[in-house]
Formats: structure tokens, C-alpha cells, sequence
């Protein structure tokens, strides 16, 4: 039943979302209370995974990874959310980090960093949020400035995933005041680099192990930590890399929404009221059933999104209004989804001891991250009134 979600799988990738299936079923989902409840890190939730070959999902053979089809990385993130919302937090983004070295850097980051990602040798982190820029990153306030050797890199970082235990970052930067969005460059900053600090983890209303930090920089680089060979691109890196990210948010979604309309499914059968069960009443019947449908038309956009990203890889084109419909759709419904499940199991969805209140604190941060809400509907109206 779980292949049916992602029809077009080929046997082999369809053999390595078996693998993570299983081991998300027997490993991930088993220790995903305890992770939220403790809120440390998921260190060895990620290092298992790289030895599945998983974080390195997003990347190509002559990058290191496995060459995995787009749908086979969408199956690959939705099934890590079903188990565990703080993991897949923390893969997608590392995927966020090593997609911007993929897409902007030159051959030699790409070989020096991208392999050692895949294996999990190191771990990446995408610090493009600031206070005052978020989902508006023209507005940066980051500066980067030539120096004799290189660059010297001044600001601050703020709800940067991974920052506190990543291996590097890629910071966003001004590097041209003067040209506004096309003045904004990327950069490659390893740990430890002097003035590079990141902040304790912020205290979350969910995906308590997935760690966002706030991150100071004042630090001095070499003319090499520049993403690729010419300024002024990291602008449109970020761009081309949150289409990427957004098709993420919404399989990971679709995983908590699985998970919730699994669990109330399974608690509507066997939980008896008057002397019958739940599932056999009208009112509950109609509530999964508008749950089934929410769930059903947000993954036909997602599943759009993903041919059109597959079909990127070889045309370059871009698919930011499919990447805005899935990211869109899938971030809502989740929070209705969720909310149902918690409507169904009554008393007992609004305790820790059930699942469903996890999945609620989980997922609604996905509304706001990668581009709100507010901000999709920002991309989907430019391209109608194109």
C-alpha cells in the first residue's frame, strides 16, 4: 500500500524507499516521542541514515550520491516524516546546504564537500533567514567585503537548521549594496572558523531535535569560500534551491499527515462508544473521508511538482509556481489534517501519551518556513497577473 503514494517508482528506487521504510518503521517511529520529549539533537537518527545512503538522497551520482529520481527523494522525505518530524527536519536541511553547492558551486567544492555530505561525513546548514530578513531576503542586512585575502563576512543568521552542530554553512551576503538582490553572494564557511558562533537552540514549539540556531558572524575568509566564480549569484542560488525545498516541505506534510490519519483511522476502529465503534458513525466516517480527500488533491499537486523537477534536472528549467502550489497546499492541509486527528481522539489526542499532539506542534511551522504562506500566495499571484 505504501508504494501506491508515489506511483512511477523504478524497482530500484523503489528498493531503497523499501529500505528506509523499514527502517524508519522499526527505529525512527519507536524513538520519536523520546526525541521530542528529551530535545536532543538527532545526531544518531542522521548518521543512521547515512549509512542507508539517505543523506545523500538530493545528489547525483558524479556528486556523490546515489542518483536517485526526484520521486524516489519525495518518498525518501515523506517516509522519514510519517516516522520522526525532528529527523527529516534536519536531512532536508542538509539537502537545503549541499543542493546550494550543487546548483552554485564550482567543480571544486562540489568534489571537495558534496561526497563527504553524501556519506555523512559532514553536515551542512543553509543560513539565508535573518531578523529582518526572512521571507524577503532582498532585504539582507549581511555584508561581505573584499580584503586582501579574501572576504570579511559580517552579520547575523537567525532559525538556521543544523547551525549549531553543522560541519559548514553556506551563508547569503551582500556583496553590492547597490544592486539589491542581484548584490547578493554565497558563501562557504566551515567549522571552525574564528567568528562564526552559533547561538543554543532556540526553544521550539516542535520538531524539538531538529535544533534551529541563531548564528553571529564576523569572520575573515579566503577568496576560495565565494560559492562558485562570480559574485552577485547567490541570489538566484537561493532561489533555485528553496523550489527544491518547498517540494520537501510538502512531502514532509504529507509524511505528518499520513501519520495522523493513520493513527485515527486505526482509533476510530477500536475505540467503542454506546457499544459500537467510532468508525461506525456518520459524523467521524465523513470528518476521515474529508480528511482522505484534503490529503489525496495536495499530494496530486506535490506529485506535479516532482515531474517537473525531474524534468528540470535535463531541461533547466525552473518549476517555482509548481514547487509554490505543493508547498502551498501541503503546509495547510497538514494543519487541518492534524487537527481533525486531534478532534477524533477526543481527550486522549491532547495528551503526550498520543502521538497526534506531536504531529500538531510539528507541523505548523511549516506554513511559515521556506517562504510563508503569505509569501507562496505572493509567487502564485505574480504568475497569474504575468
Amino acid at each position: 500500500m505504501m508504494m501506491e503514494r508515489w506511483p512511477g517508482l523504478s524497482p530500484d528506487d523503489a528498493g531503497v524507499v523499501d529500505t528506509v521504510a523499514r527502517y524508519a518503521e522499526r527505529e525512527l517511529a519507536p524513538r520519536a516521542a523520546a526525541t521530542d520529549a528529551e530535545g536532543g539533537f538527532v545526531s544518531t537518527q542522521l548518521k543512521s541514515l547515512a549509512e542507508l545512503g539517505v543523506m545523500g538522497a538530493n545528489l547525483p551520482e558524479s556528486a556523490g550520491g546515489p542518483g536517485l529520481s526526484a520521486l524516489a527523494l519525495f518518498a525518501i522525505v515523506e517516509t522519514v516524516a510519517q516516522a520522526c518530524g525532528s529527523t527529516v527536519s534536519a536531512l532536508t536541511a542538509h539537502y537545503l546546504a549541499t543542493d546550494a553547492i550543487l546548483l552554485g558551486g564550482n567543480a571544486a567544492q562540489i568534489a571537495h564537500w558534496l561526497p563527504r555530505a553524501a556519506a555523512g561525513e559532514v553536515l551542512g546548514a543553509f543560513a539565508l533567514t535573518e531578523p529582518t530578513a526572512g521571507s524577503d531576503p532582498a532585504d539582507m542586512k549581511t555584508r561581505a567585503t573584499r580584503t586582501a585575502e579574501g572576504w570579511h563576512l559580517t552579520g547575523s543568521k537567525c532559525f538556521i537548521s543544523n547551525a549549531g552542530a553543522a560541519d559548514f554553512l553556506i551563508v547569503f551576503a551582500v556583496t553590492d549594496p547597490a544592486a539589491k538582490h542581484r548584490g547578493i553572494s554565497a558563501f562557504i564557511v566551515p567549522k571552525p572558523t574564528p567568528g562564526l558562533s552559533a547561538g543554543p537552540p532556540e526553544r521550539t514549539m516542535g520538531l524539538r531535535g531538529g535544533h534551529v540556531h541563531s548564528v553571529s558572524l564576523d569572520c575573515h575568509l579566503p577568496a576560495d569560500a565565494l560559492l562558485g566564480d562570480t559574485e552577485g549569484k547567490g541570489f538566484k542560488t537561493a532561489m533555485v534551491v528553496l523550489d527544491n525545498g518547498r517540494l520537501e516541505v510538502a512531502a514532509m506534510a504529507l509524511g505528518i499527515a499520513q501519520a495522523a490519519f493513520d493513527a485515527s483511522v486505526a482509533y476510530a476502529k477500536q475505540r467503542v462508544i454506546g457499544g459500537e465503534p467510532l468508525a461506525n458513525r456518520q459524523g467521524i466516517r465523513w470528518q476521515v473521508a474529508d480528511m482522505a480527500l484534503d490529503m489525496a488533491r495536495s499530494r496530486a499537486l506535490a506529485l506535479d511538482a516532482v515531474r517537473q523537477r525531474q524534468a528540470a534536472h535535463e531541461t533547466g528549467q525552473r518549476f517555482t509556481l509548481a514547487s509554490s502550489f505543493a508547498k502551498l497546499a501541503c503546509s495547510e492541509m497538514v494543519g487541518r489534517v492534524t487537527d481533525a486527528a486531534l478532534q477524533i481522539h477526543g481527550g486522549y489526542g491532547f495528551v503526550r501519551d498520543v502521538p497526534i499532539e506531536r504531529y500538531c506542534r510539528d507541523a505548523r511551522i511549516f506554513r511559515i518556513y521556506e517562504g510563508s504562506s503569505e509569501v507562496q500566495r505572493n509567487i502564485i499571484s505574480a504568475h497569474v497577473f504575468s
